[in-house]
């Protein structure tokens, strides 16, 4: 979930605003409204799955090509001026990204030991920590007043790099639990992500006037996208659901809350600002749950899906929480 930014001058200091040629008010209503109604979608679509499973009876070999349909929004709604960003300041970028996959994943590890989660769980957290940044998190670095700039480099990054790092990663650190094929994970990340953001960004650069028109809408498509994906996680395991989502949501909890703290911490340590710092902890702490769903489902079970689709819901509501919090602080 990605908003346009206006072209201008960079300004390091300074939080950038978003909107399509709007002004900054209502760029503001499109994007508060963006990350209150996803959540909603994504909480109605986790109690469907749960109350009405059978409607979901087959539905979980989708849920690839429906993921590979929010990358593609993704790439599609990215510009050269994405990349130009990252060679721009190469240090805050490398900084987000060595955080980003040394921080969730490690704490994926480390929450996973300390609940003493079962197998199929633990490697659902520790697959969490292991995926790229979350789509909406340069939203919510904007509500936050953050360096959206910088949020929107180390998102496009964490996500080109995934094939590279996810798949080892996760065999790292949760082949303990379970048996990680990460041969077959990078296939399948190339797939499902790679492949659709580059064709999106493709469609861009070749038929940018008309896909202006539709930018807007863009945002949603990915929402409803993504609850579907959970509807169908949720219902492929809602048998162990009642017993096993209060352990899964205190690990979400633990795991999203930590990850914000440590991912601003590390932009202060870095010395990169207040700005910079505020993205640094929504690249951090907001993963791209909707290929975790997607991996686990594959790769390991409906039930080791769980936690990505809990995280799902959680840390847009957690980062708009943040970001509001930020934002009158910054005021």
């Amino acid at each position: 979930m990605r908003i346009e930014r206006p072209e201008r001058p960079e300004q390091p200091e300074q939080p950038e605003r978003l909107g399509n040629g709007s002004d900054d008010a209502t760029g503001d209503r499109s994007a508060r409204r963006a990350v209150t109604v996803f959540p909603v979608l994504v909480l109605l679509a986790g109690a469907v799955g749960l109350l009405l499973p059978g409607s979901f009876t087959g539905w979980s070999e989708s849920v690839p090509y429906l993921l590979g349909v929010v990358m593609f929004c993704m790439g599609i709604t990215m510009t050269p001026e994405d990349f130009r960003g990252v060679a721009k300041r190469p240090w805050a970028v490398v900084l987000g990204l060595v955080a980003h996959y040394v921080i969730m994943p490690g704490l994926g590890w480390a929450v996973a030991h300390l609940l003493d989660l079962p197998p199929q769980l633990a490697a659902g957290v520790i697959l969490v920590g292991c995926a790229p940044s979350g789509t909406a998190s340069n939203v919510v670095t904007y509500l936050a007043r953050g360096d959206v700039a910088l949020s929107v480099s180390v998102a496009t990054v964490s996500t080109l790099v995934a094939p590279l790092v996810t798949p080892p990663l996760t065999l790292l650190l949760a082949g303990e639990y379970l048996p990680v094929d990460a041969g077959s994970m990078v296939t399948d990340i190339l797939k499902t992500v790679l492949l659709p953001v580059v064709a999106g960004l493709a469609v861009r650069l070749v038929a940018g006037r008309y896909v202006e028109r539709a930018l807007p809408a863009l945002p949603w498509l990915s929402a409803l996208t993504i609850s579907v994906i959970v509807a169908v996680v949720v219902a492929g395991s809602a048998d162990a659901i009642k017993s096993a989502a209060g352990l899964v949501f205190v690990a979400v909890v633990l795991h999203n809350g930590l990850g914000l703290a440590l991912g601003y911490g590390a932009g202060r340590l870095g010395r990169l600002g207040e700005p910079a710092s505020r993205a640094m902890a929504f690249e951090v702490g907001m993963q791209n749950s909707g290929l975790a769903a997607a991996l686990a489902t594959a790769h390991f079970s409906p039930l080791a899906a769980l936690p990505a689709a809990i995280f799902s819901v959680w840390h847009n509501i957690s980062g708009a929480v943040t970001a509001a919090w930020l934002s009158r602080r910054g005021r």
